[in-house]
Formats: structure tokens, C-alpha cells, sequence
């Protein structure tokens, strides 16, 4: 359960600073991009997660 709760907060953080840098370039921010940023996170660490299971 921490290791989830770790996964989203890390999720959230690199929302933070994508989100800080298209705002720096003039690009658009609202609630799809934060939660397309943390959605794409989420499931690419879940897949490498994945990955490394089987090689025990």
C-alpha cells in the first residue's frame, strides 16, 4: 500500500514540474493535463515494475 501511495505522489510531482514547463514555453494547462501526466506516469512505472518481476 505505501509503494502505491509513493506511486502517486510521485506522479503528482512530475505533474507539477511538466506542468510548470508548458506554462514557462505558453502552453495551455487545465485538469486534462494534469491527469493525462499522471495517468501516462502511473502506468509507465507500473510496466517497468512489471518488467523486473519476472526475472527472479
Amino acid at each position: 500500500m505505501s509503494g502505491l501511495i509513493l506511486l502517486v505522489f510521485l506522479a503528482v510531482i512530475v505533474a507539477w514540474f511538466w506542468n510548470k514547463g508548458r506554462r514557462r514555453i505558453g502552453l495551455s494547462i487545465n485538469s486534462k493535463t494534469w491527469t493525462g501526466v499522471i495517468v501516462v506516469f502511473v502506468i509507465a512505472m507500473l510496466l517497468f515494475w512489471a518488467s523486473g518481476q519476472g526475472h527472479h
